[in-house]
């Protein structure tokens, strides 16, 4: 995205040569004061020399100059893309090249600290900035600061331009359109996503003659009677689950797991198992929350509600409050009219927030089904694992060990509730999350 350069401001300032030119003449001024001190005066020739040729090329080198900055139509967290910035510099005799320096949000990292020489072609000239996004929001390019040389390199001429430049970071679509379609079509190969499809499940599909092999539960005896021969009802798996993604925004989330937040891991793998439910026929929603809801979405279906569900996500934001997990919960459950599959990413290092967590999860999972998915700490678990070599390596161990029992009892209890867990490594969790869908999607437990 593009944005088309705004008012700007200049200013001139001496370059280190005229700075060292004019230091140069002091000697010169001093033997003249010690000498000849009748004609101290003449000893402020050289200086005023510099001076003067100083205003000559700060008037002569004055130019028009513009710089507008350009960024992809789309980029996604955690990925690098590229900063283009096209600069030029009016006038008879432009210069060669002009330095250029980029100030942008900080949710993203410029290579270099955003500082280019920018080599200039009849005043015209371009150059590619790397950068980085480092977490989701909207991305904007602030200020561009653009400077040159005068003809005779005596000052520097510098423009502030300010520009309307910027593009909405997202998540990482690119990477859960790939990995999908790649998941969707493994599990459709080997046939689990069409096993359950017809012959059972819950919905009734169509009343057939009984073969061999079917559930004798099936017969329908009545109609069986009515025709002479025996016929079974044949069901379908549900095609219209409703999948609700609840992520967890709160300040246990927003800590980095191999650069990036918990929380961004979590947007993705939802993201992932979204995109494969829509292609299944079921409907999804969104909901982010911390400490009250903060993002809610109703119910979409169909691959083409997609994209607005890519939107959505892009809103879910960073925070640092703690999370509150009954009113979170509470509030999702009373917008839900019937039986759902709730998909709850949180992430929780103590006692008391995995209570919370547990008492909220007892209340959900008597109407819906509830998944929690968690990230393995793999930090506390290197810890552990890491041979001490001092006493503070011990009681970090000893630590490390309590804070892992601690999380694998809470997890312990909410599997003793009926509540599915998924605890995974950070770059399998999006297809631990699929995988966890299907399966209860082929148990008819939707």
């Amino acid at each position: 995205m593009s944005g088309a350069p705004l008012p700007q401001s200049g200013s001139v300032y001496p370059t280190r040569a005229a700075v060292l030119l004019t230091a140069a003449g002091m000697p010169f001024t001093l033997l003249v004061a010690l000498f000849v001190p009748g004609r101290w005066y003449a000893g402020l020739a050289w200086p005023v020399a510099v001076l003067l040729l100083t205003l000559a090329d700060a008037v002569l080198g004055a130019r028009p100059a513009r710089a507008e900055a350009s960024l992809p139509p789309t980029v996604g967290v955690g990925e690098e893309a590229e900063l283009r910035v096209l600069v030029a510099v009016d006038g008879p005799r432009p210069p060669a090249a002009a330095q250029l320096a980029v100030a942008v949000s900080a949710i993203a990292s410029v290579a270099d600290d955003g500082r280019a020489t920018v080599p200039l072609d009849d005043g015209r000239g371009a150059v590619l900035l790397p950068l980085r996004t480092l977490r989701r929001g909207y991305l904007r390019v602030e200020d561009l600061w653009l400077r040159w040389r005068g003809l005779l390199g005596l000052c520097w001429h510098q423009r502030r331009i300010a520009t309307g430049a910027g593009v909405a970071v997202l998540p990482d679509i690119r990477a859960v359109e790939e990995r999908g379609e790649r998941l969707f079509q493994r599990y459709a190969a080997s046939g689990l996503l069409a096993q359950h499809d017809r012959g059972d499940g819950s919905d009734f599909d169509a009343m057939v003659e009984y073969r061999s092999g079917m559930d004798r539960r099936a017969i329908d005896w009545k109609h069986s009677a009515r025709h002479g021969k025996l016929h079974a009802k044949e069901f379908r798996a549900e095609r219209n689950a409703q999948i609700v993604f609840a992520v967890d925004s709160g300040r246990q989330m927003v800590e980095p797991v191999a650069g990036l937040p918990r929380v961004d891991r979590a947007v993705s793998a939802a993201l992932l198992c979204a995109w494969i439910a829509l292609k299944l026929g079921d409907r999804v929603a969104l909901h982010a929350f911390d400490s009250r809801p903060r993002v809610g979405s109703g119910l979409v279906s169909g691959a083409r509600a997609f994209p607005a569900l890519q939107q959505l996500a892009a809103e879910v934001d960073y925070s640092g409050e703690e999370t509150n997990y009954t009113f979170a919960l509470t509030t999702l459950a009373a917008r839900l009219h019937r039986r759902s599959m709730i998909v709850l990413f949180t992430e929780f290092t103590d006692p008391t927030s995995a209570d919370f967590l547990v008492r909220a999860a007892a209340r959900v999972v008597a109407t819906h089904l509830l998944l929690v998915v968690v990230l393995r700490d793999e930090e506390l678990e290197a810890v552990l694992d890491d041979a001490p070599r001092a006493v503070e390596d011990v009681t970090r161990a000893v630590t490390a060990a309590g804070l892992l029992r601690d999380r694998q009892l809470a997890l312990a209890r909410l599997q003793r509730l009926g509540v599915h867990v998924i605890e995974s490594e950070h770059d399998k969790v999006g297809e631990r999350l699929v995988a966890g869908y299907v399966d209860l999607k082929k148990r008819n437990l939707l």
